[in-house]
């Protein structure tokens, strides 16, 4: 290969390195940044007074930031500003190592347990027979109780158009046959040339406690 060749590909190489080199550090810088904003640790803290508990949970009392600071250095710890708002702020003694990780893992395992509301479509006809407004009631009250909203659509076809009052009566059984779990969030109404409604959830009340049988008078 010419020298001039080998050259420019070393150099084109040494570029690309460079360039991953760069973003790396602007991730690493960019990571404990936001980090730091959300939490101030150390020489972070700008209190002159903090509330200190130690790494074992334990409260030691009211501390000048400098003599927290030569604790946590003592038990090669760091001191993190956890209650900043408090007078004085409260700060522990722990690693902060840990302790970001911890928080990023109950933050996943919120997210995990989120529930992602998700429309359910059931599609109804004009002239359905009665078993299958049940059967598809079914289905819906499945999605229904697995916290899904449902949408119910009815798509009147040619000359079903002059049946709408049959249309709304399909809808009102199918209302009536989910009423248990669901209820009427969007009333039977047109778009286009489909009646739609959506159902919700019901809201699980309060139990109802019985009531205590009166004991008779003397």
């Amino acid at each position: 290969m010419p020298f001039r060749l080998w050259s420019e590909s070393a150099q084109a190489a040494d570029d690309i390195w460079s360039g991953y080199f760069w973003k790396y550090l602007f991730f690493i810088f960019t990571e404990v940044t936001e980090i730091s904003k959300e939490t101030r640790i150390n020489d972070e803290i700008r209190a002159e007074e903090l509330r200190v508990i130690d790494d074992q949970g334990t409260m030691v009392g009211i501390m000048s930031l400098d003599d927290a600071l030569k604790l946590a250095d003592q038990k090669g710890l760091d001191l993190v500003e956890i209650s900043p708002n408090a007078n004085p702020p409260v700060a522990k003694i722990l690693d902060f190592g840990k302790y970001r990780y911890e928080i990023q893992k109950r933050e996943k395992e919120a997210k995990k347990k989120q529930k992602t509301v998700q429309i359910k479509e059931i599609r109804l006809s004009t002239f359905i027979e009665e078993h299958d407004i049940h059967v598809k009631a079914k289905t819906a009250s499945k999605f229904l109780a697995e916290g899904d909203k449902v949408k119910v659509s009815l798509r009147f076809r040619g000359r079903e158009r002059d049946y709408v009052d049959k249309g709304r009566a399909v809808m009102d059984a199918f209302a009536e046959e989910c009423s248990e779990v669901s209820t009427v969030d969007k009333k039977p109404a047109f778009e286009g040339r489909s009646l739609t409604m959506f159902l919700t959830p019901k809201k699980a009340g309060p139990e109802k406690k019985p009531k205590k049988p009166q004991e008779p008078q003397e």
